[in-house]
């Protein structure tokens, strides 16, 4: 088991921003822009409105990770600065 995987909660299935940024090596801002942007693990909101809690399930987390990986840079089309 990796240093990660020690470090998260083994009684829940859903992780919340901190542990989530914590185990994908992300700041929780950078993983906050990344939700704003689509461009992030799924989330779930739990609760209505602004202030819902926002929670992570693993089983997105690995699925995001997998389709993060690449085996050459000629694979990856990173898009342009300031597109969207």
């Amino acid at each position: 088991m990796s240093a990660n995987a020690a470090a998260l909660p083994t009684d829940s299935d859903l992780l919340t921003t901190a542990e989530t940024a914590r185990y994908l090596r992300l700041g929780v801002s950078t993983l906050e822009r990344m939700r704003l942007d689509a461009s992030g693990p799924r989330f779930l909101k739990l609760g209505a409105g602004k202030r819902a809690r926002v929670v992570y399930r693993r089983a997105d987390l690995l699925a995001w990770l997998s389709a993060q990986e690449f085996t050459s840079t000629a694979e990856y089309d990173a898009p342009s600065k300031g597109a969207r």
